[in-house]
């Protein structure tokens, strides 16, 4: 006998089918003080492998499964700071497909964990160098043995974007019946703030696009890229957001801690760093006498950038 309604979602065929749908939470005590200013906040920890990167990492996987650049007999590889990686990795186990994983060696021991229960193989790269050495090497393991990899290149597939223009982008708008005054995100592979930036401009006549990225080369910000000193992404497009915010790595881990104690949200620093730049841009319209709803985007969990215990660090990783 079938209900005559549902309570809870209908069964889903892969767990694959569950990226998406986040939700877009309000600030209530964060800008509270800014009248007629909204500060929304898009909750991608909630994503099936806890980040905002499954929406793209899926995006680039299926497009290739269609078009036949990736089956049987190739492992996909590809340079990450850890949260695509974690997304590739689960993805990957889900539908059948090796996966390889080039990383900083120093990224948080916890990715490292969660990426290898997932079957991944990781090859580190000089810690130093940070991701754009981890670029640099998986671009030389695909370029020595071309048959064996397949390179989705989240840096330069426009696959990235996409996701989060049909996807990210018409999900706020629904939410908010296309009121967004501003929109800010961070800066990593710039496939969050380009791809939701150019969707919103086509739901939200209006709207305001900034990027956030850290103000200097050697930062904290894990996961963003101060454009300046490093390798700057092909999706990455500066000319069409409406401008770029300077975020100090102390600004964006207060910012996080303040989520936790405030707003019950124990985010990671650059989610901290992407409501700093939000609360920014209110404070400005606020100045100005404007009012509207700024929206952000909470990239990820904090539980990933917890260090292990002490005897937990004797186990190699």
């Amino acid at each position: 006998m079938t209900p005559a309604f549902r309570h809870g979602p209908a069964p889903a065929d892969s767990i694959a089918r569950l990226v998406g749908n986040t939700p877009l939470v309000r600030l209530r005590r964060i800008g509270a003080d800014l009248p007629g200013i909204r500060i929304y906040a898009k909750c991608e920890f909630a994503n099936p492998g806890g980040s905002v990167k499954d929406r793209a990492a899926l995006r680039m996987i299926e497009t290739a499964l269609a078009a036949g650049r990736l089956g049987p007999g190739k492992t996909l590889v590809d340079s990450t700071s850890g949260n695509t990686g974690v997304a590739y990795s689960w993805i990957c186990a889900a539908l059948g497909l090796r996966c390889a994983l080039v990383m900083p060696s120093n990224v948080s021991a916890a990715r490292k964990r969660i990426t290898r229960a997932f079957g991944a193989e990781l090859i580190f790269s000089d810690p130093l160098e940070g991701s754009d050495g981890a670029i640099r090497k998986v671009r030389a393991l695909v370029a020595a043995d071309p048959a064996r990899w397949f390179y989705p290149d989240q840096y330069g597939n426009e696959e990235n974007p996409r996701a989060h223009t049909l996807g990210t982008a018409v999900e706020i708008a629904e939410a908010l019946d296309g009121h967004v005054a501003a929109f800010v995100a961070g800066i990593g592979t710039g496939g969050t703030v380009m791809g939701t930036s150019r969707g919103l401009r086509a739901l939200s006549p209006g709207v305001r696009c900034y990027a956030v990225e850290p103000a200097e080369p050697l930062h904290g910000l894990e996961g963003l890229k101060h454009m300046a000193s490093s390798i700057v992404p092909a999706i990455y497009r500066e000319a069409e957001l409406d401008g770029k915010i300077s975020m100090p790595t102390a600004e964006g881990w207060d910012m996080a801690e303040r989520l936790g104690r405030e707003e019950g949200l124990r985010v990671g620093h650059s989610a901290g760093a992407a409501v700093a730049g939000a609360l920014r841009v209110a404070r400005r319209m606020a100045e100005a006498g404007e009012a509207g709803n700024v929206v952000t985007v909470l990239p990820d969990r904090a539980d990933r950038y917890f260090e292990p215990r002490r005897f937990e660090r004797r186990i190699a990783w």
